[in-house]
């Protein structure tokens, strides 16, 4: 089938034909009809299988321009929301839709401007509830609501968030949900908002056929080395390298500049333009590596990326999937490389309990020790090759420990919920900049203390109201 033998009509045909689409995918060859007869859809497929056309196409075949917001998409990040809200514009391209991003990070004036002009709305939660709490969105023409990447909303903490603003929004509506995997959490929000809703299940594993799957067992002060000759010898394409936690975000990007390759970094704790800096960058192919949080990196839909490197093992099988969701995509062959030390092997269990992952152990290569550094200045950093002499934040050195399977090294931290650590107190908050991409409970309330009170800390740890 193509788009043409779709019926969709002139416009949004020929703003396809330019986005450069021919044939529907198969979540799309699904899922369109569906949304067109006005079922409610729950979607299950893989990350960059056509999610966002699924949902798009049929919204604006329906949206009259000029009506006041009638479709809310809610996703978990930033950059998510981005993505979606440019994928919309290009294909409303030859209509008069109006569609807008709303997320924290940036200022919420320009957001309330262009909120009154607005057909469509692509949120992030925290940002979505705050104009909902401001009286700055009109949600009463809402027939759409798209729920994009359910279950990474949920485990960032944002199901109250996505129930508060459902509350909102009127009872009768088209709502549609779409998700990499179907969590107890999603299934019991489908069960209390969707009404008898069409189940489409599409492909939720990589093609083996496609995407080499292969792990390295080393030790932890031969990582970074490991990783640095496999970036400059077996990586053709783009590649994105995961890690743990924000700071060994940093740590190895900035390490990674000092062997030469051209990388950036993407987290919840930098700022939304250096994350959006980063990303079109990776996509513009100015640089060739990307190195991310899970967080940061979700729903990212860039092309040329021939190589997933886990830094650091995901904790779960589904983490995993998304993780290397991000290659061996339109048909193109993959490769996704998880670079294993004794720290984790835990997680990596929990990776290799499902049945449905095939990765191989591969033999170690011949490679060159690099400088790694830890710590930039004084006595704290060191080679990769001196083993203790890099700190105590990961790569803990020392001599080789039990291979794959054997003690238990504990597991690494979360993305702390994808949300910026950069608040200054009142001041951000009255600058209307401050980063509400986190659920509601665990952002700060600011109030105003007596200095008398003894609390000198500034602002409650409470939840913003």
């Amino acid at each position: 089938m193509k788009f043409e033998d779709m019926n969709f009509g002139q416009n949004l045909l020929k703003a396809v034909k330019r986005s450069g689409f021919t044939e529907p995918t198969p979540i799309q060859e699904k899922s369109i009809p569906l949304i067109r007869e006005g079922k409610d859809v729950v979607a299950q497929s893989l990350t960059g299988s056509g999610k966002t056309a699924a949902f798009a196409l049929p919204l604006l075949e329906k949206i009259q321009p000029g009506k006041g917001v009638q479709a809310l998409i809610l996703a978990p990040t930033r950059e998510l929301a981005s993505q979606i809200r440019d994928t919309v514009i290009s294909f409303s391209m030859f209509m008069k839709m109006s569609t807008t991003a709303v997320y924290g990070g940036v200022g919420m004036q320009p957001q309330v401007d262009a909120l009154r002009r607005a057909d469509i709305v692509v949120a992030t939660p925290g940002r979505m509830l705050d104009h909902i709490g401001r009286g700055t969105a009109n949600l009463n023409n809402i027939s759409f609501l798209v729920l994009d990447e359910a279950d990474k909303m949920f485990e960032m903490g944002f199901i109250e968030d996505v129930r508060d603003i459902i509350s909102h929004l009127p009872k009768k509506r088209q709502t549609l949900l779409f998700s990499a995997t179907i969590t107890p959490e999603v299934h019991r929000l489908v069960g209390t908002y969707l009404m008898n809703p069409a189940v489409v299940k599409e492909q939720i594993h990589v093609d083996k056929n496609l995407l080499k799957q292969v792990y390295y067992d080393i030790d932890q002060h031969e990582k970074f080395s490991l990783l640095v000759h496999l970036l400059k010898n077996k990586t053709p394409g783009l590649a994105i390298v995961f890690c743990g936690t924000r700071r060994e975000v940093d740590v190895i990007t900035r390490n990674l500049k000092m062997q030469g390759v051209h990388a950036m970094a993407v987290h919840g704790g930098l700022s939304q333009n250096r994350r959006s800096q980063a990303v079109d960058s990776l996509k513009n192919e100015d640089i060739n590596v990307l190195v991310a949080t899970d967080v940061a990196a979700r729903g990212l839909d860039i092309n040329n990326i021939s190589h997933i490197y886990n830094y650091d093992s995901p904790k779960s099988s589904s983490e995993y999937t998304h993780r290397i969701g991000r290659t061996a995509r339109a048909g193109k062959y993959g490769e996704a490389v998880t670079i294993l030390s004794q720290r984790d092997y835990e997680n990596f269990r929990y990776v290799q309990s499902d049945n449905e992952l095939h990765i191989q152990k591969e033999a170690l290569p011949k490679f060159e020790q690099v400088q790694f550094m830890r710590y930039m200045g004084g006595n704290r950093g060191g080679f990769s090759r001196q083993g203790n002499r890099q700190g105590n934040f990961g790569h803990s050195g020392g001599g080789r420990g039990p291979r794959f399977g054997g003690h238990n090294s504990g597991r690494s931290g979360r993305d702390n919920r994808g949300h910026s650590s950069n608040f200054s107190g009142q001041n951000n908050f009255r600058n209307n900049s401050y980063n509400t991409d986190t659920p509601r409970h665990s952002r700060p309330r600011f109030v105003t203390h007596n200095h008398h009170s003894g609390n000198s800390g500034g602002h409650s740890n409470a939840a913003h109201s």
